[in-house]
């Protein structure tokens, strides 16, 4: 019996696993009609006559925006994959259900009409809304934790049915939150989340090419020279995925702050030149769409040095385009075609034209930099090529592309690494534990009414000094040290208040707060605006009960 007890799984943990069953299944079924309209609406695009083509992104970006302003309401913004990483962070994610549908449908808008966006992008939020709707109906049966677990099944959910690669799918939701670490304890739901929804989208449309099947195909072998172009070329693409990611965030900022109307109009009339000038340039339109067919040009035959950089540069274009213009969709596969063509780029330089090892590096290099998930791009690399002989090479491109990066990313809410317990909850702001109905003392009040009235009335041992709504400085026992009780009618507080003491400003977080006290040995702080107005105060018997201030900050 001991030993059939060994294999019984601890806490509560089948729980969350047989959900992540139901979340990969729900999953694996919406991404595959999903992706079956944007396909056929790519490939109806491709076929229209160019007036159409041109037209086409422009009416797909209006048509998203309407989408998210009357289907989703109130807060449906163009974001996918970053809903993801923001919920993932916050104590009590919302993603309301309303939210779902508009963005499914914003993103077959956005991508079916040719927005240079990726379909993984829909389908993460796809798989973190409904892993996090699933947890409000039963929350009941799952704790806090649990439910962040859940939520990076459902992404992991999104990757692996949109990619069909369930390993990358996976290890993206795993490392994504974080720039510098991965979320170890939600592993096993999305394990099986992930396969769960690979297996229903290859059940239903029976598909499981890869997504680059002409990458890496031909016998490869390694050598020394290899490795160094692999940490070459991670040089290159940190480079770059840092410049194409500080892009992103301006693109956004753009996205926020300039209105509908001049912001559509302005990316329909650039994303019309694109689709002439690639059509003009390449014989078909490749600034349209999430680049698989720039990809499938790219890997079917030789091209021109030039060719290839300026292909490079129409699809960054279209891009940064389609983002700022509020398009719904990802940046994953945007990047890894990017990817593609300066790796493409850099082995032509070196004279290694004849063979996709570059590219393939390109891709996991460029992808690593960009989403700082080098684990992940590394696994695409293998999962959706044929060129696992290179992982590698891979891994030292996508090493030094991280290192090279630094801190940029194209995500907006990503962390740098977790956080200990007690590390979380200092980075609370200090409205958390402010209090803002307190008892303070006019300066013109004598000792006797201050003692009277507030320290045994109210059995308070430090009081802020206000006149006006200025703060002047805190009034206590400490202050009144030996003061003779036959002078307490004779003195008043102004005159025995202490000034020198350090205040917060409403800005601070509570390890701010935390160590100004340490620094002045109190244990109350005022918080005062710039002007030194009186806004409340903060005691170190509030910051130390920290289940109640994440309850305050929760509700």
């Amino acid at each position: 019996m001991r030993i059939l007890e060994s294999f019984r799984p601890a806490g509560r943990l089948p729980r969350v696993l047989g959900a992540a069953v139901g979340v990969g299944a729900l999953v694996g079924l919406l991404v595959v009609g999903f992706e079956q309209i944007v396909e056929f609406m790519l490939d109806a695009l491709f076929e229209m006559p160019l007036w159409g083509q041109t037209l086409a992104p422009a009416a797909g970006l209006a048509g998203a925006w309407v989408l998210l302003r009357f289907v989703g309401g109130r807060g449906a913004t163009p974001s996918t994959s970053d809903e993801y990483i923001r919920a993932f962070h916050e104590r009590s994610p919302r993603m309301p259900v309303r939210h779902l549908p508009a963005k499914l449908l914003a993103g077959i808008s956005t991508i079916g009409l040719g927005g240079a966006l990726g379909l993984e992008g829909p389908s993460v939020y796809a798989g973190a809304s409904a892993a996090h709707n699933a947890q409000r109906a039963l929350g009941r049966f799952f704790r806090r934790d649990e439910a962040k677990m859940l939520l990076t099944a459902g992404a992991a959910a999104g990757v692996a049915a949109i990619f069909r690669t369930p390993a990358t799918g996976v290890i993206f939701a795993l490392e994504v939150p974080y720039r510098d670490d991965v979320t170890r304890r939600a592993l096993l739901p999305s394990l099986v989340a992930s396969a769960v929804s690979y297996l229903v989208f290859v059940a239903v449309l029976g598909e499981t090419t890869p997504v680059f099947p002409n990458l890496g195909a031909e016998a490869a072998s390694l050598a020394t020279v290899d490795l160094l172009g692999g940490a070459l070329l991670g040089l290159v693409a940190g480079l770059g995925g840092r410049g194409f990611a500080a892009l992103v965030r301006r693109a956004k900022d753009v996205s926020s702050a300039v209105g509908p109307v001049a912001r559509l109009a302005g990316a329909g009339v650039i994303l019309a030149g694109l689709v002439v000038a690639t059509n003009a340039v390449f014989g078909e339109p490749l600034s349209l769409g999430p680049g698989l067919r720039s990809a499938d040009w790219l890997l079917a035959g030789e091209h021109s040095l030039v060719l290839i950089a300026a292909l490079f540069g129409f699809r960054m274009l279209a891009t940064l385009v389609s983002v700022g213009a509020g398009g719904t969709g990802g940046l994953f596969f945007p990047l890894a075609v990017q990817g593609l063509l300066m790796g493409t780029v850099v082995g032509q330089v070196l004279g290694q034209g004849e063979t996709s090892l570059y590219p393939t590096l390109g891709l996991s290099a460029f992808l690593a930099a960009g989403y700082r998930a080098p684990i992940a791009a590394v696994m695409f690399v293998a999962e959706s090529s044929r060129g696992s002989s290179f992982v590698a090479p891979a891994l030292i491109a996508a090493a030094v592309a991280q290192l090279v990066a630094g801190k940029a990313g194209v995500s907006s809410h990503q962390a740098s690494e977790r956080q200990g317990h007690l590390e979380r909850r200092f980075t609370l702001p200090i409205a958390s534990v402010l209090q803002t109905d307190v008892m303070t003392v006019p300066p013109d009040a004598t000792i006797s009414e201050f003692m009277t009235f507030h320290v045994q009335g109210r059995r308070e041992r430090e009081v802020a000094v206000v006149e006006g709504g200025r703060y002047l400085g805190m009034c206590g026992l400490d202050q009144l040290g030996d003061l003779s009780r036959d002078d307490w009618d004779a003195r008043t507080v102004g005159e025995m208040l202490e000034s020198g003491l350090p205040s917060a400003r409403p800005s601070w977080t509570l390890r701010d707060a935390v160590a100004a006290m340490e620094t002045a040995d109190v244990t109350t702080l005022a918080v005062v605006t710039a002007e030194e107005t009186f806004v409340g105060i903060v005691t170190a018997e509030d910051i130390l009960k920290l289940d109640e201030i994440l309850d305050e900050t929760e509700s």
